[in-house]
């Protein structure tokens, strides 16, 4: 490009606004990236669903037979690592790969990750998680920028465009936990195994195998539909003359006051990870141990309801796309819109302690998770994609995969603190399960309003970016 808008750094080489050729009017590269990522997503909630569960199974269960507090301390320490290696993904792409390799060797890492796990042994268990720490450190900071890089600078459908690709991320979440559940957990797969002379308690190894079919699918669409992305995600030494000239130039004062935007929405983004990543930790059990997991009388294993956000996002992200385009430049502002994000997550988690007070009298019904659950996502659909795409708006554009992995960071952060309060769960103790879902929700209103006070600040360092 011959010159770059100095209010919206463009994080791309040949975009246009008027390529409409993908899904709902977007650009046609946006449906390869919506289809690698739904199957990466696939595989990593897969694998998430069953992850503590496994661990804190009995050795006659086919399990680790972990206590409590060491699998959600190393379900922690595990998803911190996974979104810690976007940092050095981002770097990579930005000085040697180029985001699109970065993407695809990463996806085959993470699939020899899954693989790994399907192995019984222990040590195959901690290499898989390695694997794919990894490999997802390649590729999930990458594949955004990429996306981020289809859209011209003031696109209005680049907001649109980020939630249809997190509709792509919770069709895949939606699906694997309902399959590599049930090839894990369910009844009748396990007497399939032992009819055939496998052992049934093996079971989890073939969920966890799922997984790495899932991400299998992804890199092969990647590969057949990549002429859709033009050269965006290039390598490095295939950019313009402009680019390059770029990267020896300090950074412009502007530019400075917009990652100290990115900075301040960086602690929120990390206090809404915390809490939702929940998910797969303390409300997992929850479902496990104090839900009455049946329907209509027919009981359903317990790692199907980590399908439920998932599934709520599907049913949002079409009517939240649809939503910002049609208010146009009449939006809220990125940092507003994070507002509204805290205060459903707070609503969310709150309703899980008249829940943890029911359950003192037996199993309560899933619908009180369903209902966190949604509230939890209604605030994911105002902050996360959002998020995403504000900083591809606001990053520095040699800079671009660097920054996406810096913000990933908040999710590794988020990630390891959530699973050492997770470590406070306890089935048998309502009052420690009220104080630890309280606290959360308490939390999170309190962020809520000194966001609301900041955003005329956080407005301000980002100039012209809405």
């Amino acid at each position: 490009m011959a010159t770059v808008d100095c209010s919206a750094p463009q994080i791309m080489t040949n975009s246009s606004h008027h390529d409409t050729g993908g899904l709902a009017g977007h650009p046609k590269g946006m449906t390869t990236l919506f289809f690698t990522e739904m199957w990466e997503r696939f595989s990593y909630y897969g694998m998430r669903a069953l992850l503590v569960l496994y661990m804190v199974a009995t050795p006659g269960q086919g399990g680790l037979g972990f206590s409590m507090k060491d699998a959600t301390g190393l379900y922690g320490v595990y998803t911190m690592m996974v979104y810690m290696g976007s940092i050095p993904g981002g770097m990579i792409a930005d000085k040697i790969l180029g985001a699109r390799l970065s993407v695809l060797i990463g996806g085959i890492i993470i699939a020899a990750g899954h693989f790994s796990l399907a192995v019984k042994e222990l040590p195959f268990f901690y290499a898989g998680l390695v694997l794919i720490v990894v490999g997802t450190g390649l590729l999930k900071p990458n594949i955004s920028t990429m996306l981020g890089g289809l859209y011209d600078a003031n696109d209005t459908r680049r907001d649109a465009g980020f939630s249809i690709f997190y509709m792509g991320i919770n069709i895949g979440a939606a699906i694997s936990p309902l399959v590599c559940g049930f090839l894990a957990q369910s009844v009748q797969f396990k007497g399939y195994l032992q009819s055939i002379g496998i052992d049934p308690n093996a079971s989890w190894h073939f969920g966890f195998a799922a997984a790495g079919v899932g991400m299998l699918l992804g890199l092969v669409q990647f590969v057949m539909h990549g002429k859709r992305l033009g050269d965006v995600g290039a390598k490095p030494q295939a950019r313009s003359k402009e680019e390059k000239a770029q990267v020896v130039e300090p950074l412009s004062t502007d530019e400075w006051k917009r990652l100290g935007a990115i900075g301040l929405l960086f602690f929120f983004e990390v206090l809404f990870w915390t809490v939702y990543e929940q998910g797969g930790t303390s409300l997992n059990l929850f479902a496990d141990l104090l839900t009455r997991n049946e329907i209509f009388g027919m009981q359903f294993p317990s790692s199907w309801l980590q399908s439920v956000p998932a599934i709520f996002c599907i049913a949002m992200a079409p009517l939240f796309a649809a939503f910002w385009i049609k208010l146009g430049n009449k939006q809220p502002s990125s940092p507003a819109k994070f507002c509204y994000g805290l205060l459903f997550l707070s609503l969310g988690i709150g309703l899980m302690v008249p829940a943890s007070m029911l359950s003192a009298d037996g199993r309560v019904s899933p619908l009180w998770l369903c209902s966190s659950y949604f509230f939890q996502v209604v605030g994911e659909m105002c902050l996360s994609p959002v998020g995403l795409s504000t900083v591809t708006k606001l990053a520095p554009v040699r800079f671009a995969s660097s920054t996406m992995g810096i913000w990933f960071l908040a999710t590794a952060v988020a990630s390891w603190i959530g699973g050492q309060l997770s470590g406070f769960f306890d089935a048998k103790a309502t009052s420690t399960l009220v104080w630890l879902f309280g606290s959360m929700a308490g939390a999170g209103l309190v962020a809520t309003l000194i966001l609301f006070f900041l955003t005329p600040t956080i407005r301000k360092l980002m100039g012209k970016v809405h």
